[in-house]
């Protein structure tokens, strides 16, 4: 019978560890503490902070919230940055993007420091993963499929691992995270020829294409783990992921649900990057 492979039990491990963690700061009269930074009044971003806070709150660490009017500009942008990154009481920002078109994102993100950077927006973080170097912050949503692997054994060393999707928050890292674990990774996008036949050939599936329900049975090898990363809403309003979670389940040995699957870890990993950073600024 096929697994359904929950997050909750590896983001509960997390969690516990980030609480324990968090203590032995406070025992030192170190508070761990996140500056989230939101410009304008997205919804979507106000859930995201909200949510981080709430998680924030529940291991003790300390969040210092900054909305920034939606008219700034670079200038302004770049102020705020500096603040943080001068300021020896905050340990990592969570800036939430994507920033209006009128901001320079680019060079906003270059100006943070990169021990500050526990979102891993800055290149040099980025560029340190790609080059197979986990040691300072990891993306977090890479992180938490493999970590989710790890937690329930599935190795992919040896094994042929497919990701669809070729961005820098997701797809490339992953692929080379997965490529430093020896496994054979191929990249799948809006270009791949028949891309069904390629992914066939998975042991390990990845769906990261930001398409709802874009991955059906036909796409999966028989006994493969397909684990989806995707966050859309269907035509109902309803949560689903790139794959078509029922239709996959007739032939993958494993598959990740959503909601409750990777999405159930990634913000929690953002928790425990703030609590490397502090670490590493208060050693």
């Amino acid at each position: 019978m096929p697994q359904v492979l929950k997050g909750a039990a590896v983001a509960k491990a997390i969690r516990e560890g980030c609480k324990e963690k968090t203590q032995t700061f406070v025992e030192r009269g170190i508070l761990p503490t996140l500056c989230i930074m939101r410009v304008g009044e997205k919804s979507d971003d106000i859930f995201y902070e909200e949510s981080a806070m709430k998680k924030c709150a529940a291991v003790g660490i300390r969040v210092i919230h900054k909305v920034i009017p939606e008219t700034a500009d670079t200038t302004e942008m770049l102020n705020e940055i500096w603040k943080v990154n001068e300021d020896d009481g905050i340990h990592g920002l969570l800036l939430l993007r994507p920033l209006p078109k009128h901001m320079d994102e680019k060079g906003i993100i270059a100006a943070l420091k990169r021990e500050k950077d526990v979102d891993c927006m800055v290149d040099e973080n980025l560029y340190a993963v790609l080059c197979g170097d986990e040691r300072g912050f990891v993306p977090c949503t890479p992180q938490a499929v493999v970590r989710l692997m790890e937690h329930y054994g599935i190795q992919p060393e040896g094994k042929e691992a497919v990701v669809i999707g070729r961005s820098t928050v997701v797809g490339k890292p992953l692929g080379m995270m997965l490529l430093k674990r020896n496994a054979t990774v191929t990249y799948c996008h809006t270009r791949t020829k028949d891309i069904r036949a390629v992914c066939k050939r998975a042991d390990v599936l990845i769906c990261a294409a930001g398409k709802a329900k874009m991955v059906d049975a036909s796409f999966v090898k028989e006994g493969a783990v397909v684990i989806d990363v995707g966050i859309n809403t269907d035509e109902n309003g309803k949560m689903v992921g790139d794959a078509d979670t029922d239709d996959v389940l007739k032939k993958a040995s494993a598959v990740t649900p959503v909601p409750g699957g990777i999405g159930s870890i990634t913000s929690w990993l953002l928790i425990e990057h703030v609590l490397k950073a502090c670490e590493a600024q208060t050693k």
